[in-house]
């Protein structure tokens, strides 16, 4: 037995022989009752009772303070237990919440409610509800008498306008009443309140942005969407009406496969995939237009991120490029023909300005003749006419031009291999939309065998008559040819004009898409200034309590206006997964009685779990929302009465499986199966049952997006959705998720301690002006001495200078030939003992491989606070201080091995600092276990025996000091020694026996400090 008193009793002998006795006969046995009253049978004072209402911040303090006898409810310690037990549980919530006490309806609430009172707080505290609010105490008449009678009441985003600091404010509040009882009666009524007020203004907000978005999409001739990681459109402009003959507000809520088509989802599947990853996608594709033909289209897929740099989901700009594709496959068929056509009559084209002058290169003419490019121009072309044909050729050429006619001629060139050769000319004016002429399209066509053969026929005229026919008839036939050749000329060269014009029409719509994108990127630098800026304000405004609300405003409008100017950039995106590895198992177990409340009491509940279940890569909240919502469907099915099954196994998916599931990819999966009793499903209901907003159940008892979110969310992670039912004989629903090698991810605890900065030397190498200033800015209010750089060949002559440094950090992304990571190596080349900082904005770059950090190197990601600066500058710059020291400790000369040797299990994720570390350890006669993660540490805990626990505060994947708990789980008596940068971090958290040792340190510091723990565990030891 074990008593704890609140001050000291002396017994005497025989009085203590005589309580003795009494516990030892078990007349007592532990009860402190009893054990109270024996004391006070011997003359002996008993403990004084603690207060009834711990706890509670300020308003605990107030109620405590206050003396209520003035009041209906009577001296606090007189109270009703039913009273007590409500302000208790009040005061100690997180949640606001205000009780109503008695006929007069006093109020009593936590600290959370002070928001709600706003100025009225603390005069509202003990004070009546028609007396603090009188301007809704009509409303609250209603509700309190309602609530007295024991009615149980609730509102959702109830508007209210109440008078709080002096002004009239709407607000949006959900509210719950829930009456209390007290012998049986009703006497108050407790509000829970939450503040609905900041969401209802976002939602407005975006309403207007959605509003402008859609004003500037719609007067695009372009199909704009927003698809998200769901595949369901969440956006769609008004051309969709144009282009595809369905409403934005039909394509909204609807996913491609439903908008398009299942073909062309398929088709388009891996370019969604590839932008789902992150990739900007253009393809040309094939779309089916209002009119029912099809048409070609370059499709553009640009990935949208959310703050924390995950693919929210797409937008998708379609252009139109059918017709221009069209004319250009009709232009080149044309100039085809045209060509063939030259090549049949062997003709030769040129052309002439305006003024009828030759300008320009002339293939055709020059290949005919042989002149040089500037023999031929202007009128130098005649010089390659007979002499005896140059006059006429000129003169009847001037008239046509004159005339603005048709110039047809005939005369004799000498071509390129000095043969004189007669040709027949026709040259067409080609006259512009407005009627002036543009140029001049001739053709000279060889018909010297025609003339020489026309004067051998003239000359055997009356000999052979029969030859005479033969010479009309290839006449008639080459005039055809002629005639026919002017008019194919003159429309070809029209069908070219019109593929010309529509090319360009294209063209002016892509460079008009590429001009908003670039409005956009630049939109989105400037907001990054704006929100830096925000956060130095922040800091001279601290304690100005309506200048903070007004800064927390402004970063609100810079995260919208971020979002628009991304909208800008791609026209649309969505809301990202958070996968991790983890096992199903421990969410599903976690989620018993959660499971129980939705379903009810009436459905029993069965948990099937498969031996050595594998690890997934998932998003540990979206298993838990699938399995609700697939636990919610399935009551719904049973009416509240059956059994509900949930199984985990290790299932396998092989090719004959995958081949007759398009979708399924053979491999290794987890199956999550949730089975009902219920109705089941005709093969009717089941084919649409994925499909969002289908319900089976009555109007108002379901969106009908439950299942097709669940669907959904198993696609977009590579896993795969099958439902089994019969009428009658109830429904299994199985996902397969997929399986994940890796060991299970354990969440990182969150760094809450102080911040603070440092006196070292830093060099920022950042090539945006704004954001260079407001970085500079921001390590300069945090203490350090800042230098600053534009790009990383700057940054190098700084470093080259011989300034000391104590830290580069610097930009991934540089303008230039070096670039950050070659800079990095060049700076440690010349400064053995800098620290390296990275930051990026981008989760792939040439530092980040495979989703992970190459080895050794620090990142701090954009955006980042002032806070997240601080402390990564202190983990790096420690680190980099106890790896100089690392360098080769050597164990104190007065040290001494210690005679039982030790064991010590060191956990450092520096190489560098753990390898030298350990070595000292051992020359000190200590036995080293060597851990690089906290995976590794926990593994050895198990299988080693322990004595001492030495741990760094920042590992990979969990905290110094959530690896101490769970050592001291395995391992009661191990001594603990934190080793770390930021004592801060850790100050407040650790254990009152552990040890903190702060880097840099030494191997006497570090060994002095294992002593130190293991004499505190020998005491610990002998005292257990």
């Amino acid at each position: 037995m074990t008593v704890r008193p609140s001050h000291t009793i002396t017994l005497s002998p025989d009085t203590a022989r005589l309580l003795d006795a009494a516990v030892a006969g078990g007349q007592y046995d532990g009860a402190d009752a009893a054990i109270a009253a024996a004391l006070a049978g011997l003359g002996r004072a008993t403990p004084a009772p603690q207060d009834w209402l711990p706890g509670g911040g300020e308003c605990g303090d107030l109620i405590r303070a206050r003396d209520w006898s003035a009041t209906s409810l009577g001296p606090r310690e007189h109270w009703h237990p039913a009273l007590r037990s409500t302000v208790s549980n009040i005061i100690n919530s997180p949640i606001a919440k205000v009780l109503m006490w008695g006929p007069d309806h006093i109020m009593l609430y936590n600290d959370s409610y002070r928001e709600i009172a706003g100025a009225r707080h603390p005069q509202a505290l003990g004070g009546t509800v028609p007396g603090i609010w009188p301007e809704i105490w009509d409303w609250n008449r209603q509700v309190l008498a309602a609530g007295f009678q024991g009615e149980v009441l609730s509102y959702r985003d109830q508007r209210m306008v109440l008078t709080r600091n002096g002004m009239a404010e709407e607000v949006v509040f959900d509210l719950f009443y829930t009456p209390i009882y007290q012998d049986g009666a009703v006497a108050g009524v407790m509000c829970t309140v939450l503040d609905n007020t900041p969401r209802i203004v976002a939602e407005r907000r975006l309403a207007d942005s959605e509003a402008e978005l859609r004003i500037i999409t719609d007067s695009l001739p372009v199909l704009v969407a927003f698809v998200d990681r769901d595949g369901v459109y969440r956006f769609a402009n008004s051309f969709y009406q144009d282009f595809l003959g369905i409403a934005p507000e039909q394509v909204v809520g609807r996913t491609i496969a439903q908008v398009l088509g299942e073909e062309s989802h398929a088709v388009r599947q891996p370019l969604i995939a590839r932008a789902l990853a992150g990739e900007t996608v253009v393809a040309d594709v094939s779309i089916r237009h209002r009119d029912g033909g099809i048409r070609r289209a370059e499709t553009r897929y640009l990935p949208r991120r959310g703050d924390d740099g995950e693919v929210l989901g797409f937008h998708v700009l379609v252009f139109d490029v059918d017709e221009r594709i069209r004319h250009a496959a009709a232009l080149e068929q044309s100039n085809g023909r045209f060509r063939a056509a030259m090549d049949a009559v062997h003709g030769v084209l040129w052309t002439n300005s305006a003024d009828g002058q030759m300008l320009g290169e002339q293939p055709g003419w020059a290949a005919l003749t042989g002149q040089a490019f500037e023999e031929y121009q202007g009128f130098g072309w005649a010089q390659a006419v007979h002499p005896d044909d140059m006059a006429a050729t000129v003169a009847a050429w001037r008239t046509a031009v004159a005339e603005r006619s048709m110039f047809v001629h005939e005369h004799r060139v000498c071509r390129h291999d000095k043969i004189w050769r007669t040709y027949a000319i026709r040259a067409l004016p080609i006259f512009g939309a407005d009627g002036a002429l543009v140029e001049w399209v001739g053709v000279h066509t060889d018909i010297t065998e025609q003339r020489e053969a026309e004067q051998a026929l003239r000359d055997q005229a009356s000999i052979l008559a029969r030859q005479v026919r033969h010479r009309e008839r290839a006449e008639a036939q080459l005039r055809q040819l002629n005639e026919t050749l002017e008019a194919r000329v003159i429309a070809e060269i029209a069908e070219r004009r019109q593929a010309e014009v529509a090319l360009a029409q294209a063209q002016k719509m892509e460079t008009i898409g590429k001009l908003t994108g670039g409005v956009a990127h630049d939109f989105n630098n400037l907001l990054q200034v704006v929100s830096g800026n925000l956060q130095l304000l922040a800091t001279d405004v601290h304690g100005n309590e309506r200048a903070e609300r007004r800064i927390t405003n402004a970063m609100a409008g810079v995260t919208r206006g971020s979002k628009l100017a991304a909208q800008l950039l791609a026209f649309g995106r969505r809301q990202a997964l958070e996968p991790k590895v983890v096992n199903v198992t421990r969410f599903v177990q976690g989620m018993d009685d959660m499971l129980r409340r939705a379903i009810g009491e009436g459905i029993e509940i069965e948990t099937v779990v498969g031996g050595g279940l594998w690890n997934t890569f998932i998003d540990p909240a979206q298993v838990e929302n699938a399995l609700l919502n697939l636990a919610i469907n399935a009551r719904d099915a049973m009416e509240g009465t059956g059994k509900l099954t949930i199984e985990l196994a290790n299932a396998h998916l092989d090719d004959d499986y995958a081949r007759t599931h398009d979708e399924v990819i053979p491999g290794q999966y987890v199956m999550l199966a949730v089975s009902d009793t219920g109705s089941g499903m005709s093969a009717e209901v089941m084919a649409k049952v994925f499909e969002p907003f289908f319900s089976t159940k009555s109007e108002g008892k379901g969106s009908g997006l439950g299942l097709s979110m669940v669907y959904g969310f198993v696609k977009q992670s590579g896993g795969h959705v099958k439902i089994y039912s019969e009428i009658g004989h109830g429904t299994t629903i199985k996902l397969y998720l997929p399986r994940a090698m890796e060991a299970e991810d354990i969440e990182v605890a969150v760094d809450t301690g102080p911040i603070a900065g440092g006196t070292e030397t830093v060099l920022v190498v950042e090539d945006d002006d704004a954001v260079r200033a407001t970085v500079v800015e921001l390590l300069s209010e945090l203490g350090y001495r800042v230098l600053k750089a534009v790009d990383a060949q700057s940054a190098l002559s700084v470093i080259e200078s011989g300034i000391p440094i104590d830290m580069l950090f610097t930009d991934v992304v540089m303008p230039g030939t070096l670039k950050s990571p070659e800079l990095a190596r060049k700076a440690r080349e010349r400064l053995p003992d800098i620290a390296v900082l990275f930051t990026s904005g981008y989760t792939e770059n040439s530092i980040v491989h495979g989703g992970r950090l190459d080895k050794g190197v620090e990142l701090l990601s954009k955006p980042y606070t002032r806070e997240a600066l601080a402390r990564k500058f202190r983990h790096v710059l420690a680190n980099q201080s106890q790896r100089r020291l690392a360098e080769r400790p050597r164990m104190p000369a007065n040290a001494t091995p210690l005679a039982d040797g030790l064991t010590i299990l060191l956990v450092e994720d520096d190489g560098l600092i753990r390898t030298s570390t350990a070595e000292a350890l051992q020359a000190g006669g200590f036995v080293v276990v060597e851990a690089g993660s906290a995976e590794e540490a926990l593994t050895a805990l198990q299988t080693a025996p322990i004595d001492v626990l030495v741990t760094d505060i920042n590992l990979p994947t969990m905290s110094g000091i959530e690896l101490a708990q769970r050592a001291r789980a395995v391992r009661p008596l191990a001594g603990i020694v934190f080793a770390t940068g930021d004592a801060a971090a850790v100050r407040d958290a650790m254990p009152p026996e552990a040890i903190l040792l702060t880097k840099p340190y030494g191997a006497d510091r570090m060994i002095e400090a294992i002593r130190s723990v293991a004499a505190r565990r020998e005491r610990t030891g002998a005292t257990v």
